[in-house]
């Protein structure tokens, strides 16, 4: 992990850019406290993924109870913890 000043950080961010990039991590900081953490962003999730896995969750719902759920019924279990 690498600490850099605010000040070299804003002369040097590509640079910066492209160790995060590599793997390693950032810390800034500003008069020797750390005040921000540059890390390698892990990705974003397909959303075609995410859909998919909605609507099996929602077919499992189904098949356990057909008739769908009843909000009351629910709303009731939830305030009852709250007794």
């Amino acid at each position: 992990m690498r600490k850099v000043g605010a000040f070299e950080a804003k002369n040097t961010f590509g640079t910066l850019l492209e160790l995060v990039e590599s793997g390693e991590e950032i810390v800034i900081t500003r008069h020797g406290k750390p005040v921000a953490r540059m890390i390698r962003e892990a990705g974003s999730k397909d959303a075609g993924v995410a859909k998919a896995a909605a609507e099996g969750i929602r077919e499992l719902a189904k098949s356990i109870r057909p008739e769908g759920f009843d909000w009351l019924e629910w709303k009731g279990f939830r305030d009852e913890g709250r007794r």
